[in-house]
């Protein structure tokens, strides 16, 4: 279990403001893709370093919380092994938002639909995709207002 100690909060400000460059970087100048990632980070709200046990066995890791299913896919996408990857997704924020990037525009490429691909980062199963998608709209609400579908 994660406790906030009072210096683990004050590295946490330091973490958030690296993985906020990453998001920015990862966005590639294009506000749609980077609303979207805010909205997978609010949504996840993972830290470096995190691993997150979940009921199926699998583990949840780093800031944006790539789930460990995704480790060999990505391993193979990158030309390293597993192990590695595993270490970069939980310890290197950069590492993370890119991962979180392309599985989100992979689904998006191969559904078409925006929200089916945020669902899709979250679970294979429909509904808790719709579940989730949902949630992350009402974030994306919170953080940019009702502009949020509106590029700058």
């Amino acid at each position: 279990m994660f406790l906030a100690t009072p210096v683990h909060a004050a590295v946490r400000k330091s973490d958030e403001a690296r993985i906020a460059s990453c998001i920015h970087g990862a966005a590639a100048g294009r506000p749609w893709l980077e609303k979207t990632l805010w909205g997978l980070r609010d949504q996840e709200a993972g830290w470096i370093g995190a691993e997150v046990g979940n009921t199926n066995g699998t583990h949840d890791l780093g800031p944006l919380q790539i789930n460990t299913r995704w480790v060999s896919r990505i391993a193979a996408l990158v030309g390293r092994p597993a192990p590695e990857v595993r270490h970069w997704l939980r310890f290197d924020p950069c590492f993370n938002v890119e991962a979180a990037r392309w599985i989100f525009l992979a689904a998006l490429k191969d559904t078409g639909d925006f929200w089916k691909a945020v669902g899709i980062y979250h679970s294979p199963t429909a509904w808790r995709q719709r579940r989730y998608s949902l949630s992350v709209a009402k974030r994306m609400h919170q953080r940019f207002g009702k502009d949020v579908y509106s590029d700058p």
